[in-house]
């Protein structure tokens, strides 16, 4: 017997996530554990807005667009763990050891996985990893805090 999946589409992760388009950056929740974990997908179509500009010739999803994506699944799996309640958001509090390893691409189906490491003084850590076709594309360590609206 297989085990359930607790996957989120579009119109929950609307529901959590203040973004709405085009800076939404995470189609869909393939499966998460409250507390632990967290992995989604963005689909990266060549009708992005910021292609035309990054770069015309050549285009290439831009890096601090692929930790935003990070940072919202991130978001996400906070509220999933510690309740969402009314008025309240998470915020992309700060950024350690960014790496990138190759470009994103139209056409990537960019898939995003945060781990949860701990919680500090309303501040959460998280190892955050991007990949394609199985490759780590960037990895970092993100850090999410809790506030009032």
């Amino acid at each position: 017997m297989s085990e359930q999946l607790n996957t989120m589409e579009i119109r929950e992760i609307l529901d959590y996530l203040p973004h709405r388009h085009p800076f939404v950056l995470v189609d869909r929740v393939l499966d998460y554990t409250p507390g632990e974990s967290l992995t989604a997908l963005k689909n990266v179509s060549y009708n992005e807005p910021f292609f035309p500009g990054h770069f015309p010739s050549m285009p290439v999803m831009p890096g601090v667009l692929i930790l935003e994506a990070l940072a919202q699944a991130s978001a996400i799996l906070a509220f999933k763990s510690y309740g969402k309640e009314e008025d309240s958001l998470y915020l992309f509090a700060g950024i350690d050891n960014a790496r990138f390893k190759q470009p994103v691409v139209p056409g990537d189906s960019l898939q995003l996985e945060v781990t949860f490491k701990k919680e500090r003084r309303g501040i959460g850590f998280y190892a955050a990893r991007a990949l394609v076709n199985g490759k780590v594309v960037c990895s970092a360590d993100l850090m999410c805090a809790k506030r009032e609206m």
